[in-house]
């Protein structure tokens, strides 16, 4: 197992264990870094357990946000009595301007900090799925840290992406939400429940109604509300679908409605 590297390198503080921090603290492990965890609403396992948040910031050099994104806010301001410029706190959540503003408001440039979204979840960790992507969007007051986060994350076998928390929003809108938002309402009206057949075109959906049974509420209700694009995209993937469901009615022939190929 690797050692953590110079002035406590590759300790990790995971404030949150839920079902992604324990993955990503699983992960984490298994690359050799050092991480102590604590929440006081789940059970964390002896071996990593810290028992206050002021004993798990002070044994690391990384601080990893991995709550939920509405408590990220709250959490900054508890934890800055014990942060100073030796600590990187990493924000993982699936959401970013919001974070990512508050982490510039309240700790501005004394300490390093970074946001990320690490684009895989325990059931992708857990079937071993390739490749594995990572976003940083760096601070400006802090490019070191993000540099570092990028470097961590491609240990941890990830390719990074970087992006603003603004362009990561966008793009999250029209593929995560609305990915999610399809698949709860399929879920919600039944599909997928035993049926005995499909075709190769629905077998590649399996994977997001997965994704939606066994994901924690919360993080439905974060990706669709605390992005402040995800409720557009919902409208518009509302209205096409209305729009083609119309003409399916109005139109005999189907003229028009095949489905385009991908951009040359």
């Amino acid at each position: 197992m690797k050692t953590a590297g110079p002035h406590g390198s590759g300790t990790f503080a995971m404030l949150g264990y839920g079902r992604f921090g324990a993955a990503f603290a699983d992960l984490l492990g298994r690359a050799g870094h050092r991480v102590h965890a604590w929440d006081p609403h789940a059970e964390v396992p002896a071996a990593l357990a810290a028992g206050s948040m002021q004993a798990a910031v002070g044994a690391a050099r990384w601080i990893v946000l991995a709550m939920p994104v509405t408590q990220v806010r709250g959490a900054v301001l508890a934890l800055r009595p014990l942060l100073h410029g030796g600590h990187v706190v990493l924000d993982v959540g699936s959401v970013k301007v919001h974070p990512c503003a508050a982490m510039d408001e309240l700790l501005g440039a004394a300490i390093p900090h970074v946001g990320s979204h690490p684009l895989f979840g325990p059931l992708s960790l857990a079937r071993g799925e390739h490749p594995r992507q990572a976003v940083i969007c760096p601070a400006a007051a802090h490019p070191q840290a993000a540099a570092d986060a990028a470097a961590l994350f491609r240990g941890l076998g990830c390719e990074v992406v970087v992006q603003n928390p603004e362009s990561h929003d966008r793009a999250m809108a029209t593929t995560h939400a609305l990915a999610f938002f399809v698949a709860k309402g399929l879920v919600g009206i039944g599909v997928d429940d035993g049926l005995a057949v499909a075709p190769p075109s629905f077998r590649g959906m399996r994977h997001m109604l997965a994704a939606v049974r066994g994901d924690a509420g919360h993080l439905f209700a974060a990706i669709q509300r605390e992005n402040p694009f995800a409720a557009q995209a919902r409208a518009q993937l509302l209205a096409e679908l209305e729009r083609v469901h119309r003409r399916l009615l109005a139109d005999a022939d189907g003229d028009g409605l095949a489905i385009p190929g991908p951009p040359a």
